[in-house]
């Protein structure tokens, strides 16, 4: 009869996901994601190609083995736990799809190969952390964006009454107005590119532009970047919490334990103290205490 340390599943799981976790894997696994993200730049280069292509493949499908390998063992120790945790179906799905083969409809495919390297995100921690705070401000970015989305309408439609005949390439229409607004809004070549040349057929033209940079630019994208900043410092000050709350937990369990030892020690020197008055005998005993109850 097997025992758990011996061979059964769940031992071997335990031996697995301790291997997985050591530090030189966990670095391992690095290395080969950043030496695969040079191999796929190096692909980029025909000249490289047609000097190493062979062997840029062969290695390229030597790390991509151990990443299906590293994959299928976290598969076997988490099972359907695996699919629960975020960061775990990201690295299964950048994985996947180099598995896909590179041909016909899925020859785009080939091209996400790169995604591979977004699997160092998954690796280091304060990249996850990162990735974490962007993720949790989807919320107040989103509510930003809508906002931004209305102001984009409003001046665009006003842009196309304004400017449409005299500039059809700019703000012909209301796709192209809000095109040209979004190149305004990023402050390329705003002035001497679109915002003069408007002006020199519209003089007011000047109220309209600035106007807009002032909300679009000034005021929204700071906004989106406020939130941003607060996202980081929420996530870092929950991180930070839960730190604490882990430390207290630790110490508390310390703290049982060292209580509980103490009272084991106490009752283990009680029981030897009544053994040995027990077997020492009469004239050696100690002698008591007169508030214990000796004759005065």
């Amino acid at each position: 009869m097997l025992t758990e340390s011996s061979g059964t599943p769940s031992a071997l799981r335990n031996k697995i996901d301790r291997f997985l976790n050591l530090g030189w894997v966990q670095h391992t696994i690095l290395a080969l994601i950043i030496i695969n993200a040079v191999l796929l730049g190096l692909e980029t280069s025909a000249s490289v190609m047609a000097r190493v292509g062979a062997w840029l493949s062969l290695v390229d499908k030597l790390i991509l083995s151990v990443f299906v390998a590293e994959i299928a063992a976290r598969l076997y120790v988490h099972r359907l736990r695996f699919f629960r945790d975020p960061w775990s179906v990201f690295d299964f799905a950048v994985v996947a799809i180099a598995l896909v083969p590179a041909s016909g409809p899925f020859a785009v495919l080939r091209a996400l190969r790169v995604l591979r390297v977004l699997r160092v995100l998954t690796i280091v921690p304060s990249m996850r952390r990162v990735v974490g705070a962007l993720l949790s401000a989807i919320p107040g970015l989103s509510s930003i964006a809508l906002v931004l989305l209305l102001v984009f309408y409003v001046f665009g439609v006003i842009a196309t009454h304004l400017f449409g005949q005299q500039f059809p390439d700019w703000f012909g229409h209301l796709g192209r107005s809000l095109y040209t607004l979004f190149q305004v809004m990023t402050l390329e070549s705003w002035s001497m590119g679109i915002s003069r040349p408007v002006m020199e057929e519209v003089p007011y033209a000047w109220a309209f532009f600035i106007t807009f940079i002032l909300f679009a630019t000034f005021t929204m994208l700071n906004l989106f970047i406020a939130i941003i900043v607060n996202a980081m410092q929420t996530f870092q000050e929950g991180e930070h919490q839960d730190t604490i709350q882990t430390v207290e937990q630790v110490g508390q369990s310390i703290e049982h334990e060292l209580h509980a030892e103490v009272q084991s020690l106490r009752q283990e020197i009680g029981a030897l103290k009544a053994l040995l008055s027990e077997r020492l005998p009469p004239a050696s005993r100690p002698l008591s205490h007169p508030s214990e109850g000796s004759p005065s």
